[in-house]
């Protein structure tokens, strides 16, 4: 499932957000790029800093774990800590996939679902999108500042040159409690028609019948 969510970060938190990177500094993207990735890849990322890190963390992170749509659609059981990384013009990331399992410095974990925070309004910049593969064709996705796309880690996906302006984008990748995209994807349709019924028809039958399915498969598919 390809899912763009809307206003992940808020004005005052992309302003903060920006306040942070600014007094960063910022090295060569290959460090911490897997052995085919860092053939393609160009690009710059912000020095790791235990300080700026946790600020950092604690904003995005807080505002994911209270995004109903984010927490539907992903499922999500172990989270990476963000890469805060800047395309300027010249740079770019060519085709590749994510690598499967993350957390070099800590505990191991499956990538299942891979995420792109955007933290630059398109307009400030040209090129710069992120084309990610599909059974449908490619896929471009360049959107707002504070919005977000949500996608199997297992996508083949490159990031286009920038040709003018300052692409900047948080990245980080999810391990599901729900492994398999077409489960999430079921979970993640039923649990909006679920929402939807218990708030119109609470004392419904029927509302009573969609809620204990969804719970009863998000038990019988869900990996702890």
């Amino acid at each position: 499932m390809l899912l763009k969510i809307q206003g992940i970060l808020n004005q005052a938190q992309l302003e903060k957000i920006d306040e942070i990177l600014g007094e960063a500094e910022f090295v060569d993207g290959r460090l911490t790029a897997g052995m085919a990735a860092r053939r393609v890849k160009n690009n710059q990322e912000m020095k790791q800093e235990p300080k700026r890190m946790e600020l950092l963390v604690r904003i995005l992170v807080g505002s994911l774990a209270h995004n109903d749509t984010f927490n539907s659609a992903v499922l999500p059981y172990r989270m990476a800590d963000p890469i805060f990384a800047r395309y300027q013009p010249g740079m770019t990331y060519g085709d590749h996939v994510d690598d499967a399992i993350m957390g070099k410095s800590g505990p191991r974990f499956r990538s299942d679902v891979s995420m792109t925070v955007f933290l630059r309004d398109p307009e400030s910049y040209d090129g710069g999108e992120l084309v990610i593969r599909t059974a449908f064709g490619d896929q471009k996705v360049k959107l707002p500042a504070g919005d977000a796309v949500i996608y199997p880690s297992s996508s083949l996906h490159h990031v286009a040159e920038v040709t003018r302006g300052e692409r900047l984008v948080a990245l980080t990748w999810i391990q599901s409690h729900v492994r398999d995209p077409a489960r999430r994807e079921l979970l993640h349709e039923l649990n909006q028609a679920r929402e939807q019924l218990l708030k119109d028809a609470p004392a419904q039958q029927t509302t009573a019948l969609v809620d204990r399915s969804f719970s009863n498969l998000v038990r019988m598919w869900a990996e702890i």
